[in-house]
């Protein structure tokens, strides 16, 4: 049994399917996703999917490179994180991929409002005690330094979380993992590209990864350039399973036991039953 830990079922590509996704997911054996809160605008219809459909999860949140939003302030964050079904804060996280090209010719010291707003997460996962879920893309020293400043060193206190769509090196692979953080990695994985990824899926702990979509974007070999969706998170875990030679049912045990781990609100107990009931329905 497979988890997409991260995917955007609300996104209009995936909604306008949502019937012929779920019923891609159970014949996948795809038992429970996460749906990702990018504004605070479209918090509401990811939240009400989750509480809608026992096997999908929600976040709150605002993804970094998200201008012209609803600014999320600690107490934003902190009534969503109260909601059912809300599991995690996030996407969060800092974002300095092609200043030229997608930010206007502005400089990283122009970038201060991402900092900002990562700050607010931080404190708002510290504060009601859910994990993060981090995206990091040409920024990962700024954000693994926010992270330490605002206490996230992994001791007493800390939220922790998943560093989602992982794309970075093996250096920040260890960083992230020093500070009890979690690596997930999506259908990048299995691109030709991606060998320096490959080598860090490799090396994290089988106690510390996950796997995820991305969807609708990032679909893995053998859909490449196509509309991703939940259903596909089996292709990364079978790349996964040949990089660490052992089977794709070892990796699904695996990053089920560690989604569990990361996502306390999800109980085991709960998502034997949600996957027992899923899995025995009929088709959508």
């Amino acid at each position: 049994m497979y988890i997409d830990s991260h995917c955007h079922l609300n996104f209009p590509e995936l909604h306008k399917q949502l019937p012929e996704i779920l019923s891609a997911m159970q014949a996948a054996q795809v038992h429970q996703a996460v749906v990702i809160s990018t504004t605070l605008e479209e918090f509401p219809a990811v939240q009400g999917l989750a509480a809608q459909y026992p096997h999908l999860w929600a976040t709150v949140g605002v993804h970094p490179d998200n201008e012209g939003v609803r600014e999320p302030s600690l107490q934003d964050l902190v009534d969503g994180a109260a909601l059912p079904k809300v599991i995690a804060i996030g996407e969060t996280g800092l974002d300095y991929y092609q200043m030229d090209e997608r930010k206007g010719g502005r400089t990283v010291a122009d970038m201060e409002w991402q900092r900002e707003r990562f700050r607010t997460h931080i404190r708002a996962a510290r504060q009601v005690q859910l994990p993060m879920v981090i995206h990091t893309r040409s920024a990962s020293d700024d954000t693994i330094a926010i992270l330490k400043e605002e206490g996230e060193q992994g001791g007493a206190g800390s939220a922790g979380g998943v560093f989602h769509c992982f794309t970075e090196s093996m250096a920040v692979a260890r960083q992230a993992l020093d500070l009890g953080f979690y690596i997930s990695f999506s259908g990048i994985l299995t691109f030709k590209s991606a060998a320096e990824l490959r080598e860090v899926a490799k090396f994290v702990p089988e106690d510390r990864f996950l796997i995820e979509t991305d969807s609708p974007y990032l679909a893995p070999v053998p859909y490449r350039g196509k509309t991703n969706n939940p259903s596909y998170v089996p292709f990364v875990a079978k790349q996964l399973a040949e990089l660490r030679a052992c089977s794709s049912e070892t990796i699904a045990q695996q990053t089920t036991a560690n989604f569990h781990r990361l996502f306390a609100r999800t109980s085991p107990t709960e998502f034997r039953e949600v996957a027992f009931n899923f899995l025995n329905s009929p088709l959508i």
